[in-house]
C-alpha cells in the first residue's frame, strides 16, 4: 500500500537532545532510485503499487550485480591519447530502493509530477548564447590555456545545490545539533550548511554563498529551514533537458524552504518547496526522505589529491614543448 507521507513506528516517540529538541543528530542517506520527475509514460500516477516498486528494485538490483560483475581483462594496447576509463562501479552508491512513500517521484507539486513551466524570460535566458559560453566555461568545456581559463570545478570548488538531489556517490549527511544551530556536513565535497536558529537575519543580499544563508526555527518536532542568498543556484540532477537546469540558470532571487522531520529511529522525512519567479511560473514542491546509516563518513577526494587542473597544465605545457 502507498502512503502519502512516513509513518511513525507504534509506541515509538521523537528524540530529544539534552535541551529539549528533536534529536536529528545521526548520519543519513537520502540515495534512491525515484526520480526528480515523474517518468512521463506514467502520466498522472502518483505512487508506485507494491508490485511495480518491487519490480524496479528487483532490476536495479539486477543492473548493480551486473555492474560489479568482474571486468573483462584488456590486453590489447590502447592508442595515443585513447580512453583509459575511470572508476567502476565499486566508487558509486549503488541505489536500489524507492523512497519509502512509493511515490513516482521525488516532486509532488505539480500534481503531475514535473517541474513547472518556466517563464518565458527563463526560455530566453537558457537558449542565449551568452548563457551557453558561461556555462561551458564553469564547467570546463572550453579549451584552457591557463588556469584563469579552468571552470571552478577543476579545483573541486562547486556545490551539489539546496534541495540536494541524490547522485552517483556520497549521499551521506552527517547531522550536528545546538541549542543556537544545526550544521550538516554533507560526504560530498565536504561542504557544511550552518543553520542558525537563534533568530538572526538572513546574510545581506549582495553576499552569496554556494550553500546560501539557511535560518531555521522548530514547528513542534519539525525543523523548518529557509535558505536564501545561493550562489549559481542550481538543480544538480535528473532535471530534464530542455531546463538546462545543471548549468546554474535559476536567479538570485531563488528561495528554498525545507522541512525535516524525525518520524522513526531510522527514518527523517525531508519536504521542500523551491520559489525562483525568474525562473518557473509558480514554486514547486518535493519530498525525499533520508534513512538512517551507521557512516561512517568517508574523505571526499574529489580528484585525488585535488591535483587534476595541476597535471592538465603540465600535460598541456608538455605537448607546447613537443610542438603540439
Amino acid at each position: 500500500m502507498a502512503r502519502a507521507q512516513q509513518e511513525a513506528p507504534d509506541g515509538w516517540t521523537v528524540p530529544r537532545t539534552p535541551w529539549g529538541d528533536p534529536d536529528l543528530r545521526a548520519i543519513w542517506n537520502n540515495a534512491t532510485i525515484t526520480p526528480l520527475e515523474r517518468p512521463g509514460a506514467l502520466a498522472d500516477q502518483a505512487f508506485l503499487s507494491d508490485e511495480e516498486a518491487a519490480e524496479l528494485e528487483r532490476l536495479a538490483v539486477e543492473r548493480v550485480n551486473q555492474a560489479n560483475a568482474p571486468s573483462e581483462v584488456r590486453t590489447e594496447p590502447l592508442p595515443v591519447g585513447g580512453n583509459v576509463g575511470a572508476y567502476n562501479s565499486f566508487w558509486t552508491d549503488q541505489r536500489t530502493s524507492v523512497v519509502g512513500t512509493q511515490r513516482t517521484s521525488i516532486i509532488t507539486y505539480p500534481e503531475n509530477g514535473r517541474l513547472p513551466v518556466l517563464t518565458d524570460a527563463a526560455r530566453e535566458r537558457i537558449a542565449s548564447a551568452e548563457t551557453r559560453r558561461l556555462a561551458d566555461a564553469r564547467d570546463g568545456r572550453v579549451p584552457a590555456d591557463g588556469p584563469e581559463d579552468m571552470g571552478l570545478s577543476e579545483r573541486c570548488l562547486w556545490y551539489r545545490g539546496i534541495p540536494t538531489i541524490p547522485t552517483g556517490y556520497n549521499n551521506n549527511f552527517h547531522f550536528f545539533q545546538t541549542p543556537e544551530m544545526v550544521i550538516i556536513l554533507q560526504e560530498h565535497i565536504h561542504d557544511l550548511r550552518i543553520i542558525a536558529l537563534d533568530g538572526r537575519p538572513h546574510l545581506p543580499e549582495a553576499i552569496r554563498q554556494f550553500a546560501g544563508s539557511s535560518r531555521g526555527h522548530w514547528e513542534g518536532d519539525t525543523l523548518v529551514v529557509e535558505t536564501t542568498n545561493l550562489r549559481q543556484p542550481f538543480i544538480r540532477r535528473w532535471a530534464r533537458p530542455e531546463h538546462s537546469l545543471s548549468r546554474g540558470d535559476m536567479t538570485d532571487a531563488t528561495r528554498v524552504v525545507e522541512r525535516f522531520t524525525r518520524v522513526g529511529p531510522d527514518t527523517l522525512d525531508v519536504t521542500f518547496t523551491v520559489e525562483d519567479p525568474g525562473t518557473w511560473v509558480e514554486p514547486w514542491e518535493g519530498a525525499l526522505p533520508m534513512t538512517r546509516t551507521d557512516g561512517p563518513i568517508f574523505e571526499f577526494a574529489c580528484h585525488e589529491g585535488n591535483y587534476g587542473m595541476f597535471n592538465m597544465m603540465a600535460g598541456s605545457r608538455a605537448e607546447e614543448a613537443e610542438g603540439q
